[in-house]
This record gives structure tokens, C-alpha cells and sequence, in this order.
């Protein structure tokens, strides 16, 4: 078992570059299911999650292999397999995006519920619920498994959907692709993501409009090509370093960071006191020695990001007052917030709610990262503590962050793997 080894109390001094985005990457990797020619994707981070999804690929019968650091080439030539991986599927999240293109072209999928970190429910019911109206047959059996079949091929519809899912809307925009008609999808995800997905699928020859809208329109094509595309920046590594470099009270530039994506963290953290400094290719913050307590609640894009919560609670815990989080996305997500107190936090969990009373230093203990994000918290938070820490379980942090304690040390951290 891997763990990180730091000595904390050391401001963060420096700057640091962003790889591209894991929850981008990862759909438009399913999203070159689609077509039969060759894909290739630069400026993809070496993830966990991304070799899982170049397995699972491999399965369906992608031919993929890294081109060169960075670049991956996808092809899906004819004879696609439309049986889903049991196991590579319940062991990522993302992997449930790969029934939208399976039936978009193979007309059917044999697929099973995906797993992911352990945050809290995170069903899939508005997916199904939405391909059906689609026209596709669903049928559920025992153990997680699903089949759907569309043997008359799509056809387009309106839907709305009763809560914004990322996910949702991502399957049943790759669904819509070849769907005959219009498809119109309202009450839409706003994601970042989601405009990446868009400008991918009309690269390969879709007419997708209104992605970072509310409504999305689908005209129904016959057939897709191949493309290059570059992978946007990771918005949620950003802000994890930004937060690194405020909770550490020092100076951090993060070359790639977007402010246009991340401006409900960057108004947050300049309401806790912290400097913001936007270029135009990078975001810096200067830590403010005196944090002021603030409210928190996570919400759809553009409110505040869930996947940065557990990094901006390990911030407030060093705030000079009392601060309120409060979690309306994942409800199990506080799970992190105990080994906080592992290091001297004072935090109360109360139902969606984490009440944050501040405290004058944290120190250093031995913690276990218990997901992706909230892992990420305990490392920034222990880069904070006086004294020696100790994060296990980096496997959740290989998740999703790329030379991740690599990169802390190039901003003065020390840091020290262990595997």
C-alpha cells in the first residue's frame, strides 16, 4: 500500500502547469466509439482511470496505444463488441458512458452498474430513463447487469431531465448522434465538460448546439469520422492547487487553470482573504495569513464544484471563526472529515451539513485517504500541519491526479513516496 510521506508547515512558493482533464478525457475516449476511424487525443493525462478506460476500450475492440507522452491514438474499426467489461466497469464511474455510443452504433449493450469512489448513491435511472424515450428496451437482471437494444436504431425525442446529471447528459448526447430526427435535451448539465464533449462530436462530423446551456439540440447524422483533438485543462486539479498554495499561506501560479471555470472557487477564496491574480494562462493565489470563515454549498455548474468541497473544508479549517459546508450532490462525501480531525480539525457533521470551527495550526498524524478528492484534501491539509504525516491509500489519488506529489515538491513541498 503507497503513502505519502510530508514534513508540513512550508509555504507553497511557485508555479505549476495542469494536466488535461480526467473527467473530460475519459468521455471523449468512449465518445470515439462512435465512428470507425482513427481518433487521436493529445494532452491526456496518464491516470488510473485512463488505462482502466483503455482496457475496457480494448475489450469493445478499440485498437489504442499511447503515439507519444501525452497523445493516444483510438480506432474502432468494424466488428465492435457490444459486451462491457464486469469487472473494469464496477470499477469506474465513467465507464457507464460507453452505453450511449454501444447503442448508437452497435444498436445494443450488455453493460453492468459502474463503481467509482464511495461518496454516496449515484444512480443511473435518468440514463436509462432517458434512452428509452429514445426508443431504446431495457431490460435489468440480477447483479447490476443491463441490457438495452435499439434494433430499429434510435430515434430522436425531447427530454427533460428532473436533476442536471453530467453523466445523463454526456450518454444521451452520444446516444443522439446517429438518432434519426432532432433530439432536444433540457434541463441539461452546464459542465465544461459537456461543451468539450460537444466540440469533440462536432469535430468528427455531429451538429450538436447549446452545450453550457440549459438546452441542448441533437440533429441526428449518418455517420462520423476521425479526428485530433487536445484535451481541455483539468479544471478540479487546478483548483486543488490554488487551494494547496492558500491553505499553505503561499504564492502559487498554475499555468493552464481557467478562470472562466473555476469562478465560484476564485470569488470563495478571495472572500476567505487570499489574493487572485488572473493571466492570461494561468491563475495565481497569494495565501492570506488570516482566513475568513465562509459558507459553502455545492451545486451544478457554475455553483460551487462537489469535487472540491473536501479541499476547500481542509482550508476553512484554519479559518479564524466558525464556517458552514454544506454538501447537496454526493451525501456521503463527508467521509474525509474524520481523518481531518486526525490533525487537529474541529469539525461537526450534522445530516448535509459540516459546521468548521477553525483552529490556530493543525498537526501532523497518520491518515488514510478514503476517495479521490478527499484524499487530495488530507495531502494539502497535511502540507499545512506542523510536523510529519503520513497519507496511505494514494491508489484513490492516482486516480485522478497525474505526478501529483511530484508536482507539490516542485513548489517547495517536502514530500516523500512510499510504495
Amino acid at each position: 500500500m503507497s503513502e505519502l510521506l510530508i514534513y508540513g508547515g512550508k509555504p507553497l512558493i511557485g508555479s505549476v502547469k495542469v494536466s488535461g482533464a480526467k473527467n473530460s478525457v475519459l468521455k471523449l475516449m468512449a465518445a470515439s466509439l462512435l465512428t470507425k476511424e482513427p481518433c487521436i487525443l493529445k494532452n491526456v493525462p496518464n491516470l488510473i482511470d485512463v488505462q482502466k478506460m483503455l482496457s475496457l476500450l480494448t475489450d469493445l475492440g478499440t485498437e489504442a496505444k499511447w503515439i507519444a507522452p501525452g497523445s493516444l491514438y483510438l480506432c474502432t474499426p468494424n466488428g465492435l463488441n457490444y459486451y462491457g467489461s464486469e469487472r473494469l466497469m464496477r470499477e469506474m464511474r465513467a465507464s457507464i458512458l460507453i452505453l450511449g455510443p454501444l447503442l448508437a452504433r452497435a444498436k445494443k449493450a450488455h453493460v453492468y452498474y459502474p463503481g467509482g469512489c464511495a461518496i454516496g448513491p449515484r444512480p443511473i435511472d435518468l440514463h436509462l430513463k432517458a434512452l428509452e424515450a429514445l426508443g431504446a428496451k431495457v431490460e435489468q437482471e440480477q447483479g447490476g447487469v443491463l441490457f438495452l437494444q435499439a434494433n430499429g436504431g434510435l430515434r430522436g425525442n425531447r427530454i427533460y431531465f428532473d436533476f442536471p446529471s453530467v453523466g445523463a447528459t454526456e450518454n444521451l448526447m452520444m446516444a443522439a448522434v446517429f438518432a434519426k430526427g432532432r433530439t432536444t435535451i433540457e434541463n441539461a448539465a452546464k459542465e465544461p465538460e459537456i461543451v468539450e464533449l460537444q466540440k469533440f462530436l462536432n469535430n468528427l462530423g455531429a451538429n450538436i448546439h447549446g452545450a453550457g446551456t440549459d438546452t441542448i439540440v441533437i440533429e441526428g447524422v449518418k455517420e462520423l469520422k476521425g479526428a485530433e483533438y487536445t484535451v481541455v485543462s483539468d479544471r478540479i486539479e487546478a483548483g486543488t492547487f490554488l487551494l494547496a498554495g492558500a491553505i499553505t499561506q503561499g504564492t502559487v501560479k498554475v499555468y493552464g487553470a481557467r478562470a472562466d471555470h473555476n469562478e465560484a472557487l476564485l470569488y470563495k477564496l478571495q472572500e476567505a482573504g487570499c489574493k487572485i491574480d488572473i493571466g492570461p494562462s494561468y491563475v495565481e493565489v497569494k495565501g492570506s495569513k488570516h482566513i475568513e470563515p465562509l459558507r459553502i454549498r455545492t451545486m451544478p455548474y457554475p455553483g460551487f464544484p462537489t469535487d472540491l468541497q473536501p479541499l476547500i473544508t481542509a482550508l476553512l479549517t484554519l479559518a479564524e471563526g466558525t464556517s458552514l459546508v454544506t454538501e447537496t450532490v454526493f451525501p456521503d462525501r463527508f467521509k474525509y472529515t474524520h481523518e481531518l480531525t486526525r490533525l487537529g480539525a474541529k469539525i461537526c457533521i450534522e445530516g448535509e451539513c459540516a459546521i468548521v470551527k477553525g483552529v490556530a495550526k493543525l498537526k501532523g498524524a497518520k491518515v488514510e485517504a478514503f476517495d479521490l478528492r478527499g484524499g487530495a484534501a488530507l495531502v494539502i491539509a497535511a502540507l499545512a500541519a506542523s510536523g510529519e504525516s503520513r497519507v496511505s491509500q494514494l491508489e484513490h489519488l492516482d486516480r485522478g491526479y497525474e505526478k501529483f506529489s511530484e508536482k507539490i515538491a516542485s513548489l517547495g513541498a517536502i514530500v516523500e513516496r512510499q510504495n
